[in-house]
């Protein structure tokens, strides 16, 4: 078991995330409008939400107060006189232009009913924050049911803003794959993120990326004292059997409900091949844990635990002995990681990359255990392919770290000849491959390696605009963005780029976008197309192509495209001032604004950013045999 002081106070976070919902709370708060009802699960931001949207303006707020029920209008207090009739109430506050109402399900009733006929009969504008799964006074949850106020239901943010919150918290950027963990971890609880974040500083489990400046998590959970809290639903179970059943979970997830006996290696209920025997699971435990909403089963009747922190929690809270006997060897998850690369090797054929769970492979490297470096590189491609080429980086870097592992391990010197050697080569062989691919996608990206030679794609030709030479070489959503490059149609270039983004490809959508904006005659799909290209960009962790590079030099201003052009070609700061009649100063801090706008950490990157020449290999997924 292993536990964590309390974490240390980390900066505040930065508003982020919620452009649109911000919007549409301030715009629910004016004209003629009536107000706004936030809902969410706990931790997910709506207090903040609301806090930003009314910063600034004329608001009155009350909070909801546990365990006051019993107390007329304890929630009005700071409004109201001690003793008030509702009907007076009402005309007391009919002044007030806008009221946040924080916390309503804790409204005792007289302040929910307060806050329901303000709706009704007043002209106050309120802004009602509501937690989702806890018991709602009825004159509360009429405010919505009844039509009184639209509902905002607020969704989790999105994973790149969890990235740029961490970064703030760490004051340095993690890796994505710690990125995406502390993402899945945290469930969209950003409360849970901070005291996970906060748990981590200065951990012995952070160790620097080689070749980079990010940071990178492996290792068990810390079990703060808020770590404790937000699972101690788990934690305390006292029934055996259903203690044991939730460690076997977390230690060997998923796991057959095996209603007619056990099953076998061979069965396809168990993916991980453990040997035939082991005990089934126990049914009656497991029923209960459904009906509390700890574990799921899904259709094929394999059982999980219900929430992605569940498992690390109770592996972390396992003791010596307990952990011993139900932890399974590495090699035990082979069977699993082939079955998840027989998935992801499927759907690239199929030129379809959208989002697939793959657990086991996540977990081991979450806990720190060497994944195979072909299912790293595979790993690494499919991110590729979406578009996420930090996180490619990452899983190839994965790869190379087992093939190193494994030549400096004992038997290293007797590995280097037979089938399992050149495996092994040809593994490692991939990850170096797609770490190049990654990092000639990515100026952010430390060490950009460009190999000499790169493999001819028909389909990089439409993506660096010269379809003619891809003319009669490539099938279905790919051809038509040829065929409508070739012909310059901006709506098929739209269409393209729709089921580009439909089937996953989020670069490949986003430089299609970018090519129609460019391709329309009417202004205003020209702007849909860019802010899409913009948006989808945004998605791709940082990746510049010759196919985007118009669409980020567009984001600056004049006189920034100017600089960066000049300094684009090596020259300095004072050569460019000088011909610009400029001080350095000023080229200084245009070049500073333009690095921001362009995701690039430093002059070396602006040509590639300027220059439409392919600077790095090229994808050949979807490459067809050329005649001989």
């Amino acid at each position: 078991m292993r536990d964590a002081v309390a974490p240390e106070p980390l900066p505040l976070w930065p508003f982020t995330g919620r452009e649109d919902e911000l919007r549409l709370v301030r715009r629910s708060s004016a004209g003629a409008r009536r107000g706004l009802v936030v809902t969410g699960p706990p931790g997910r931001g709506k207090t903040r939400l609301v806090t930003e949207a009314v910063r600034g303006t004329d608001c009155a707020r009350i909070a909801g107060i546990p365990q006051a029920h019993r107390m007329p209008f304890a929630a009005f207090a700071p409004l109201l006189p001690e003793s008030v009739t509702l009907h007076r109430a009402v005309r007391l506050l009919s002044g007030v232009r806008t009221l946040l109402v924080d916390d309503a399900h804790l409204l005792d009733d007289s302040s929910a009913a307060l806050v329901h006929q303000l709706a009704v009969r007043s002209d106050t504008r309120l802004l009602i924050v509501v937690t989702d799964g806890a018991p709602v006074p009825a004159a509360v949850s009429r405010l919505w049911t009844g039509e009184l106020l639209p509902r905002l239901p607020l969704g989790p943010l999105p994973r790149e803003e969890t990235a740029r919150l961490v970064t703030v918290g760490a004051g340095r950027a993690p890796e994505p794959l710690t990125v995406n963990r502390l993402h899945r971890l945290a469930g969209g609880d950003l409360r849970l993120l901070r005291e996970l974040l906060g748990a981590l500083r200065g951990h012995e489990d952070l160790t620097p990326v080689p070749g980079t400046d990010e940071w990178a998590w492996r290792g068990p959970v810390p079990l703060t004292p808020a770590v404790r809290e937000h699972t101690a639903h788990l934690l305390t179970r006292t029934d055996p059997g259903e203690r044991e059943t939730l460690d076997r979970l977390a230690f060997a997830e998923p796991l057959p409900v095996e209603l007619d006996g056990p099953t076998g290696p061979e069965h396809p209920m168990n993916p991980v091949g453990r040997p035939a025997g082991p005990a089934p699971l126990d049914l009656a435990a497991l029923e209960r844990l459904e009906d509390d909403g700890l574990v799921h089963v899904d259709g094929r009747g394999a059982v999980r635990l219900a929430h992605p922190l569940h498992g690390p929690v109770l592996r972390a809270a396992a003791g010596g002995l307990r952990a011993r006997r139900l932890a399974r060897a590495p090699e035990e998850y082979g069977p699993a990681l082939d079955a998840e690369a027989a998935t992801l090797t499927a759907l690239i054929g199929q030129a379809d990359v959208r989002t697939v769970p793959a657990p086991v492979g996540d977990w081991l490297v979450a806990e720190g255990v060497p994944v195979p470096a072909g299912y790293a590189a595979l790993r690494a491609r499919y991110a590729r392919l979406r578009g996420e080429v930090r996180e490619a980086a990452a899983w190839a870097r994965e790869g190379l770290c087992t093939t190193a592992s494994a030549r400096s391990g004992p038997a290293g010197a007797e590995a280097g000849a037979g089938a399992e050697a050149g495996a092994g080569v040809g593994a490692a062989a991939e990850a170096r491959a797609e770490l190049a691919l990654a990092e000639a996608q990515s100026p952010a990206l430390a060490s950009v390696r460009r190999p000499a030679h790169a493999p001819h794609d028909p389909y990089d030709a439409v993506r660096l605009g010269a379809p003619e030479r891809a003319a009669g070489r490539l099938t279905g959503v790919f051809a038509a963005h040829a065929d409508a490059l070739t012909h310059a149609d901006g709506p098929a270039l739209d269409r393209a780029a729709g089921e580009l983004e439909r089937r996953g490809f989020l670069l490949f959508s986003a430089e299609a976008y970018a090519q129609a904006a460019a391709a329309h005659r009417d202004p205003g799909a020209a702007r849909t197309a860019r802010t899409r290209a913009v948006a989808l960009a945004r998605r791709c962790q940082g990746a510049r192509t010759p196919a985007l590079a118009a669409l980020a030099l567009g984001e600056l201003t004049a006189r920034q495209r100017q600089i960066v052009t000049l300094a684009a070609t090596g020259l300095s700061n004072r050569q460019i001032a000088e011909r610009l009649t400029l001080s350095i100063r000023t080229v200084g801090n245009h070049l500073y604004s333009a690095y921001t706008r362009l995701g690039a950490s430093d002059r070396t990157a602006l040509p590639r950013l300027t220059d439409p020449r392919p600077t790095g290999p090229r994808p050949a997924e979807f490459q067809e045999k050329q005649p001989a």
